[in-house]
């Protein structure tokens, strides 16, 4: 290296520079006016460089050699008698190569002020368009341009493999106003691992941070954020969302979901149980879900999470769809092949905490940047999670567009937003005086009602006919009612009292459930309260509360015949239908994310016939309107006996719209066989069996009313006629009552 000499900059500028703690380093190096002259000059950082020298990207001729000012290879000098900028690039040297490269600190900001701004007021939707890592041409210079949010940050560099890690060479640059950091890299393409090395206002170099926007990270326990490639992927749906965007039938649809971890559906046999990737799922889960006659698919979170035990719902890349399975295409090829197939997708996405990773949104810039200050506020004690600060507008645009990214880039048809109520009240598992009230005294997190009436009235107006989804377990009023009607947006809710008062029902031993008849009524309440989803979710199957079969009391014969009078229920209850995986097989076990469903049991006529039965519910549940029409409306369901607590008996009906059938529901939770069980019906008619759980092909004693039964014109029970039917022991009886042919 040629020996140093004076530099333009004085001595504490250049060591800033030099440390790696310069506050704007684009004021100093790349191409500038001379200090006190009309001259130009150019600086440079080239740690371990021999010489370096200025071209003159048009012509091709060298302009200037820079002088080494520091032995740690800053390199400075004067371009002659030029007076106007020009592009250029560097030939520099080393002693063992040379190489020509395109100065980084000769382009100028990529970024749009207004939509920094928005981004600051909280309202922008796309903020995903311009911060995190882009590929772009710039002055026909290929690169990527990098920015991220960090305001109280004394200096931002990107570092990688490109850069060895080194965060001299890529300290970026500041816009004040939005606390945004920015750099064009040239050179550099899809692919290149990256996080971003950040130095707090005190000056301490914090953990490397992966990007909050990468659109890929590495697998755990890898966790670096990787440069995505644009996508040039061609959608072929257009016919699905055309469909799609017509809402004025969406509560009068059927909605049957099923719940799926894509680690753990199914696993490939010839890998030697690896997962099975994006597009292997597309071929072998489609066809499934299809032949059992789901609508739609729930998919457990997918954005990048470094912990398989999480299942997801910590995630740490809101915006990298998870590298288990294949890139963001691959998952876009997935999604676009159930549209083909008229499958609906939902994605589970969580905006309510964060894990505290060091890696990760924790003290991002030194400061709390995306979660409060205040442990009280800021951290979930049940979780071991930080809590997002919705009080903060550019956490509220950060979550906003998320939500939006994935309707936007992934043609997704609703979200599932976890843990509403724990995002709700302040004082969400804390006891007294672990929590800070509102303004007003109380529990409510006015901030994260706001956040949430955002993000549904926006993702609703962007892309109507999707679906906004809650699960929140607690009575909170008006989840499902509109945001200019005071409530929270939402279109559907899990019903998780219907959820837990019936599991634990189905639990008891038949000879004590007439003691708790209310456990299955009960919902009915509420049942018209709110748009709700009765959701057989993972929750109900894990950490000790075993499978749904081994719910079920009794011998194995009644474990089944629980199990088939217990789905019967659910999917002729009101309230659109969810199903996590394993629950159609009659899993014996817990699910356990580190294996494949047990897809032997299906070896097993028990085991097969629930299999059956639910895609035989399910058809049921699409082709009867009495069943899905007025799943969210009061008018659509009728109770004949609730109060036949001392044989378990419960008997009500279903109503469509005008002109459908109603179909007549018994349900018979004791191992006794009513023969000639007496109910009053409101019509008369031939009354057709389009199930019985209770019928040999499920697996049942195949007792049953030998495919319907005539209702009388006899007055019982307060409705004008009245049908005899023999109830089989633990089952569900279907009948659509055919009117004319009394």
């Amino acid at each position: 290296m040629t020996q140093a000499v004076q530099t333009s900059i004085d001595r504490h500028e250049l060591a800033a520079l030099l440390d790696a703690r310069h506050a704007d380093i684009f004021s100093v190096l790349g191409m500038h006016r001379q200090p006190g002259g009309s001259g130009l000059l150019v600086r440079c950082l080239q740690p371990g460089a021999s010489s370096v020298t200025v071209v003159d990207k048009h012509s091709g001729k060298d302009v200037a050699v820079l002088d080494c000012t520091h032995e740690s290879g800053f390199f400075e000098g004067k371009l002659g008698r030029r007076r106007k900028p020009f592009h250029y690039f560097l030939r520099v040297s080393y002693p063992d190569a040379e190489l020509e490269i395109e100065d980084c600190y000769r382009f100028a900001s990529q970024l749009n002020e207004n939509d920094l701004y928005l981004f600051c007021e909280g309202t922008q939707e796309r903020a995903y368009h311009f911060l995190g890592s882009h590929p772009l041409t710039v002055d026909g210079v290929d690169g990527v341009n990098f920015a991220v949010w960090a305001p109280n940050a004394s200096r931002v560099s990107v570092v990688g493999d490109f850069n060895h890690w080194d965060g001299r060479r890529h300290a970026m640059r500041k816009h004040p106003a939005a606390g945004v950091w920015e750099i064009f890299v040239p050179a550099l393409q899809a692919g290149s691992v990256y996080k971003y090395e950040i130095v707090s206002a005190e000056g301490t170099v914090l953990p490397l941070k992966a990007d909050p926007f990468a659109f890929a990270m590495q697998h755990s326990p890898a966790n670096a954020s990787k440069v995505a490639a644009v996508s040039a992927y061609n959608w072929a749906d257009s016919a699905w969302m055309n469909r799609r965007r017509d809402v004025s039938q969406q509560y009068q649809q059927p909605l049957s979901i099923y719940e799926v971890h894509f680690a753990s559906w199914r696993r490939n046999i010839e890998r030697d149980g690896a997962y099975l990737d994006y597009r292997e799922l597309a071929d072998q889960l489609i066809p499934y879900a299809l032949e059992m006659g789901f609508t739609h698919l729930q998919l457990m979170p997918v954005s990048e999470f470094p912990f398989d035990g999480s299942w997801g719902y910590q995630p740490i890349g809101l915006y990298a769809p998870t590298s288990r399975f294949g890139d963001a295409d691959a998952f876009r090829y997935f999604v676009d092949q159930c549209h083909r197939n008229d499958l609906g997708v939902l994605l589970d996405w969580v905006p309510g905490h964060f894990p505290t990773d060091e890696h990760g949104l924790g003290r991002f810039d030194g400061s709390c940047l995306y979660e409060h200050e205040d442990p009280k506020q800021g951290f979930h004690p049940d979780w071991n999670t930080l809590i997002y600060n919705y009080s903060r507008a550019e956490v509220v645009s950060f979550l906003l567009s998320n939500a939006l990214y994935w309707l936007d880039e992934f043609h997704i048809d609703g979200l599932r937003v976890d843990a509403v109520a724990s995002m709700l009240y302040l004082d969400y598992g804390r006891e007294a005086g672990e929590w800070i009230p509102n303004q007003h005294g109380g529990r409510e997190n006015l901030a994260a009602m706001e956040f949430l009436r955002n993000v549904n009235a926006r993702a609703y107006f962007n892309h109507p006919g999707i679906m906004m989804i809650a699960e929140e377990s607690t009575a909170w009023p008006g989840v499902t009612k509109a945001v200019d009607e005071n409530g929270l947006g939402f279109g559907f809710k899990w019903n998780m009292g219907w959820m837990n008062d019936t599991l634990s029902y189905m639990e008891r031993d038949p000879i004590h459930r007439k003691f708790h008849h209310n456990e299955m009524t009960f919902g009915l309440l509420y049942g018209f309260s709110e748009n709700f989803i009765l959701p057989l979710s993972h929750d109900e199957v894990v950490h000790g509360k075993k499978s749904l079969l081994s719910k079920m009391p009794g011998d194995d014969w009644q474990k089944f015949a629980n199990l088939r009078a217990y789905f019967g229920f659910m999917y002729s209850h009101p309230g659109k239908k969810l199903l996590f995986m394993g629950g159609e097989l009659a899993q014996r076990d817990e699910w356990n994310h580190d294996r494949s469903l047990d897809w032997h049991l299906l070896e097993h006529a028990a085991h097969a016939g629930i299999k059956q039965l639910v895609a035989d519910l399910n058809r049921i549940y699409r082709d009867a309107p009495a069943l899905h029409q007025r799943d969210c409306d009061a008018d659509g369901f009728r109770w004949l006996q609730e109060g036949s607590a001392e044989q378990s008996v419960f008997a009500y009906m279903r109503f469509g719209l005008d002109g459908a059938e109603p179909a007549l529901v018994v349900v018979n939770m004791t191992p006794n066989t009513y023969s000639d069980y007496e109910i009053g019906v409101p019509e008369s008619g031939y009354y057709r069996e389009i199930m019985n759980t209770d019928s040999s092909i499920y697996g049942g004693s195949n007792k049953g009313n030998s495919g319907g039964q005539h209702a009388l014109h006899e007055s019982f029970d307060g409705q004008p006629c009245k049908i005899k039917v023999c109830v089989p022991p633990l089952a569900t009886l279907i009948l659509l009552c055919e009117t004319g042919k009394g």
